[in-house]
């Protein structure tokens, strides 16, 4: 089965916005504060890492704007390195380059697919 694009790109506009949701009121003594939310916004750190790494070659390199690499690269040392997750850089990179990345989705994502 071919793997289709746009089902990895919604999961990935699906998870940011859910990340950019969940910081509304966050700011960063509650993050440090609060374990589960921590671990639910690296799982979510985790899936789009993984729905990046099943994007396409092709689509990757339409989208190079996107910086597909680190994203799969965050995901590795989620899975990898779990016992040393940085949570100042997981920190800095929800807050910084989430929103960043669900504008770049937005633009790309087909509507019935976001």
């Amino acid at each position: 089965m071919l793997k289709d694009d746009n089902v990895y790109l919604a999961h990935m506009l699906d998870m940011t916005r859910g990340i950019v949701v969940r910081l509304k009121e966050v700011d960063k003594d509650k993050f440090d504060q609060n374990e589960e939310l921590r671990f639910a916004l690296v799982h979510m750190l985790q899936i789009i890492g993984e729905a990046a790494r099943n994007i396409s070659i092709e689509m990757r390199r339409k989208h190079n704007n996107i910086p597909w690499e680190e994203i799969i690269g965050m995901r590795h040392r989620i899975v990898h390195d779990y016992i040393n997750i940085k949570y100042e850089i997981v920190w800095q990179v929800i807050v910084q380059d989430i929103p960043k990345l669900a504008l770049e989705l937005e633009k790309i994502v087909p509507p019935d697919n976001s």
